[in-house]
């Protein structure tokens, strides 16, 4: 790594502390329900819509009531989505008269926004209407990163309750997290982000006049409107020339500051946030890109002080950040060294050379080699899945790296809400095999770790892994999987690895070279969404109610303490044992042979 490498991962980090801190702070008081005084006038607000929803805000719900509660919610939510998008044609804000998507484009799309994952098998600028886009899109953006948030806090509350029955309310929960956090937040960086030039407007797609036209030929079409072939066989072709451009425009703002807050990933436009209307300078790709960690951060302070032991998130943050830093460096480095096959065609791609850096394949200028590996390191730690390089274009170290950290299962910062109860159930199972080591029965925060906890940690832990594996295998041994690779060999295997890791952990993002807008994929994708989704929230709940039926244990003398450094290496060394384990033999037919294959072609 150089120098401006490691002055910008600091500067990164530094900030990223120092904004969530604070946040951390605020939303444990917006938990436990003392709001601020600068935002108490919201108040009535809130019990209105309670009001209006028919909800009792002080009914405590069990967690099997609360889990139906999520359940149903999202249910809705995907129906809305379906339905949007089979009846767009026929709805208002469509300026460019979209089409109707079909049945399966439709079907994934709601699942992967419903369940936070955003996973695109489309453009958006070109396949969806500006009312898809805000009522459909914008809104699961909110509600699925409040899901999240929600289900996280109702864990919480299982660790500090005392024998009880209750986990609090998740609509309560849910609101509370979209109107005094999400909102707030993402007015403030829509706003931010419409002076740095992204786009926010109703208007329809701009034509612009080029300065020179484009001439180019293809092939010539018939009466039918099939291609016309000749007499040997070819297709006849035609020349044309191009002398106008549509721009895509539209409301895209209000929809990337919530897309980053919410680690939901999915773009206004098919490049996302490569895109210079959607991410146009470098000041707003760093607001984006710290956007993406702002909320999983400032929850593992939230976890600490909603538990009244700051510590205890401090040694979570301290477990993710280091795994974070490791998979950075790596992704830097493997990114700056760049492709040793051009050497053969006089190129020098070092970063140390007059080169531009490093790999830039894939890349935009106004970025470089450092910004898109630490915003392709960040969008894969967090289940965000944004882009502002193409991953498909990294070297086959680089690429690696964003698919572990998903495989690991999100739980680097992770998700809003659902990256940390990720790391808390890789935390009961450290406690666990730590006790298992010194014969004594597991304790983590004051609570008893017993087999049923152990049993719902194991199905959390072993859900996503089977999903990826499972779908894997499956799309590479039917043509319909296969047809979709651009590029045979290693890379093609790794497109496919890729594609389900990112749909199977619930992060969006993808290798772009995979042809995944067919009703195989969209269907395949789909359910990997939704099983690693809910099958990770139910349990997690079943987990929390569990805990909230325990006394509370003091610690004593054979307790092992969870806030200290000793514990952080555990924590750490059990995520990346799993993640070894599960994925090493998978990774070893993708990216490490293309890495060797590279290697050996020097």
């Amino acid at each position: 790594m150089t120098d401006n490498a490691y002055a910008q991962l600091a500067f990164y980090l530094g900030v990223l502390f120092i904004c969530a801190w604070p946040l951390g702070r605020y939303m444990a008081r917006i938990y436990r329900g003392d709001l601020p005084a600068a935002i108490r006038w919201l108040r009535p607000l809130e019990h209105g819509l309670y009001r209006l929803a028919g909800v009792h805000h002080d009914d405590s719900m069990t967690w099997t009531r609360y889990a139906q509660a999520v359940l149903l919610f999202n249910l809705l939510g995907f129906l809305a989505v379906f339905a949007l998008q089979r009846l767009q044609d026929l709805l208002p804000l469509n300026p460019d008269g979209m089409a109707a998507t079909s049945a399966d484009l439709a079907f994934n799309t709601a699942v992967s926004f419903v369940t936070n994952t955003n996973w695109q098998s489309y453009s958006g600028e070109s396949a969806m209407s500006y009312l898809t886009q805000m009522l459909g899109m914008t809104v699961q953006n909110f509600v699925s990163a409040a899901t999240g948030m929600a289900v996280l806090i109702a864990l919480a509350r299982g660790f500090v309750q005392r024998e009880a029955a209750s986990l609090g309310n998740f609509w309560v929960d849910l609101t509370r997290s979209t109107l005094y956090i999400l909102l707030p937040l993402s007015i403030a960086l829509s706003l931010a982000l419409v002076s740095q030039g992204v786009v926010q407007t109703f208007s329809p797609h701009i034509t612009a006049n080029l300065v020179e036209p484009l001439e180019h030929t293809s092939p010539k079409l018939g009466a039918d409107g099939q291609v016309i072939i000749d007499a040997q066989g070819l297709p006849v072709t035609e020349s044309a020339k191009i002398h106008q451009q549509q721009i895509a425009v539209g409301p895209a703002a209000s929809q990337i500051a919530i897309k980053q807050l919410g680690t939901n990933g999915g773009g206004f436009f098919g490049v996302n946030s490569a895109h210079p209307l959607e991410n146009p300078t470098p000041l707003s790709n760093f607001l984006e890109v710290l956007a993406i960690f702002l909320i999983p951060a400032g929850l593992c302070f939230t976890f600490g002080i909603y538990l009244g032991d700051r510590r205890q998130g401090v040694a979570i943050y301290a477990a993710m950040t280091s795994i974070f830093v490791a998979m950075l460096a790596l992704c830097v480095w493997a990114e700056q060294s760049g492709n040793p096959l051009h050497e053969r065609l006089g190129l020098d791609t070092r970063a140390s050379e007059m080169q531009s850096g490093g790999n830039m394949e894939g890349k935009e200028t106004r970025f470089g080699v450092v910004n898109s590996a630490l915003w392709a390191t960040v969008t894969t730690s967090a289940s965000n899945g944004s882009v502002n390089a193409m991953h498909d274009a990294f070297t086959p170290l680089g690429g690696m790296v964003p698919m572990w950290l998903m495989q690991l299962g999100e739980v680097v910062f992770g998700g809003t809400g659902s990256g940390l109860y990720g790391m808390i159930i890789f935390a009961l199972i450290a406690v666990f095999v730590a006790g298992l080591m010194i014969g004594r029965t597991p304790e983590y925060l004051g609570k008893k770790i017993e087999a049923f906890e152990i049993k719902m940690a194991a199905v959390a832990i072993l859900v996503p892994p089977l999903v990826v594996l499972l779908g894997t295998a499956l799309a590479v041994s039917v043509d319909a999987g296969r047809a979709g690779i651009a590029n045979p060999g290693p890379h093609g295997f790794s497109e496919i690895l890729y594609a389900l890791s990112s749909a199977g952990n619930n992060n969006g993002s993808a290798f772009a070279g995979l042809t995944a807008n067919t009703p195989f994929y969209n269907t395949l994708l789909g359910f990997a969404m939704l099983f690693s989704r809910f099958w990770l929230i139910v349990p997690v709940l079943a987990i929390a109610g569990a805990l909230a039926n325990k006394k509370s244990i003091p610690p004593s003398a054979g307790t092992l303490p969870t806030h200290t450094p000793l514990f952080v290496f555990l924590l750490v060394s059990t995520v990346i044992v799993v993640g070894a384990l599960t994925f090493l033999p998978a990774l070893a037919l993708g990216p490490i042979v293309e890495h060797l294959q590279m290697l050996s072609a020097k």
